[in-house]
Order: structure tokens, then C-alpha cells, then sequence
């Protein structure tokens, strides 16, 4: 059974995600603010984190912030504001989607469900490697130069359909369904997001990428 917390103020919205997402067979964690929020997701290992943005003590960005130093567990942010701006804030600090308030409960089940997913690489092969990067694809850990990085379960879902499908041309609608799922409602500056935090990762100079290669008008191609 995969556990849900939920970080959220306001009493009557925490209450009825918590119903419904206990129907729907998630073991559901709460929290009130963010500093509980913060030490529950530390303490109980949640698999993944419905956030609030405006939240009392510690705010959800901050959260989130704080939460990505060292955990990977995916996050959804929910807001009541839903420009361009926000979502993009939230992405750089580590959310892994964003909804906006109010919103139904199958688009937010089907959020639940994309982030939950982790990508299955094709092929019976354990492991992917190019030149210095190499992915154990069972213990889902990734190296350069012999020593480990630190990705988070979507950057090395995407690297790792990158590297499975190197040389060749993936646009970032296909990224988005293999990697985040056919169910998927975001948009596409996800991917874009993701792929300057891999090139932050793995390439020695990211503002002048050798690997994950942009292919203008189309998507990305990783150099294999």
C-alpha cells in the first residue's frame, strides 16, 4: 500500500483528500503546517507528498526546498495560483507537478498515479552505460567517473530513456509520456526543467552540453 501525506492548512480540504484518497486504498498521512509537514515526511518516509504552498509556520516551497536536499519522494504542489511564474518556481525547487486549487479528484488521482509510476527500461539489460555514466537500472543508482550522483527518480527515469534510445531525436511529448505517463496533464517546460537539472549532473560544462544534446524544435538526443 503506497502512503500519501498531505501537508495542507485548511481543515475541510485535508479531511476530504484524506477520505478519499484512503478509498481509494493509500495509507494517508496528515499534516497541519509546514514545520509538521516537514518532520513527517523526515520521520515516515511517505511515497509521495501533496503539499500546500501557503501554509502557516513553513511555507510549501520552502518544504519542498528543504525536502529535496536529501529525499527524492515525489511532490505535487497545490496552490490556489496557477500562472506561469508559480509553476515555475515550483518545478525549481524540486516539485514534481503542480495543481491548481479548486480542482476535481480524477485529475488529481491521475497526478497521484503519473508520480507515482517510476519508468520501466526496456530490454532485459540491468545496466545502461555511455562512456562515463553508467545506470544500474535494479538498484536505480547512477555513476560518473566511478563515483555515485544523486538523481532524483525522475531525472533518472528520463536519463535513463535517454540512454536507452541514445542517437536519436526524443521530443519532449514522448519524454513526457514514457517518463511521467500517458495520464500526464502537465506541461511540457517539465521536461525542460528536468533535463537542465540532469545537465547540472552530468555534464562538465551544462550551459554547453556534450550528452543530453537539445534538438531544436523536436526535443533532446543523449551522445552515446
Amino acid at each position: 500500500m503506497k502512503s500519501i501525506l498531505i501537508v495542507e492548512d485548511d481543515t475541510t480540504l485535508r479531511e476530504t483528500l484524506a477520505l478519499n484518497l484512503s478509498e481509494e486504498g493509500y495509507n494517508v498521512l496528515v499534516a497541519e503546517d509546514g514545520e509538521e509537514g516537514l518532520e513527517k515526511a523526515r520521520a515516515d518516509q511517505p511515497d509521495l507528498v501533496l503539499l500546500d504552498v501557503m501554509l502557516p509556520r513553513l511555507d510549501g516551497l520552502t518544504v519542498c526546498r528543504m525536502l529535496r536536499k536529501n529525499n527524492d519522494v515525489p511532490i505535487i504542489l497545490l496552490t490556489a495560483r496557477g500562472t506561469e511564474t508559480d509553476k515555475i518556481v515550483g518545478l525549481e525547487m524540486g516539485a514534481d507537478d503542480y495543481i491548481v486549487k479548486p480542482f476535481s479528484l480524477g485529475e488529481l488521482l491521475a497526478r497521484i498515479r503519473a508520480a507515482l509510476r517510476r519508468g520501466e527500461a526496456a530490454g532485459a539489460d540491468p545496466e545502461l552505460s555511455a562512456g562515463d555514466i553508467i545506470l544500474n537500472l535494479l538498484a536505480r543508482r547512477a555513476y560518473r567517473h566511478g563515483e555515485e550522483i544523486q538523481l532524483s527518480p525522475r531525472e533518472f527515469d528520463l536519463l535513463a530513456t535517454l540512454m536507452h534510445n541514445k542517437n536519436a531525436a526524443l521530443t519532449r511529448d514522448l519524454l513526457l509520456a514514457r517518463v511521467w505517463g500517458d495520464d500526464y496533464v502537465g506541461d511540457t517546460r517539465t521536461v525542460d526543467v528536468h533535463i537542465r537539472w540532469l545537465r547540472q549532473k552530468i555534464e562538465d560544462d551544462p550551459s554547453n552540453p556534450e550528452r543530453i544534446l537539445t534538438v531544436r524544435g523536436v526535443g533532446y538526443r543523449f551522445e552515446g
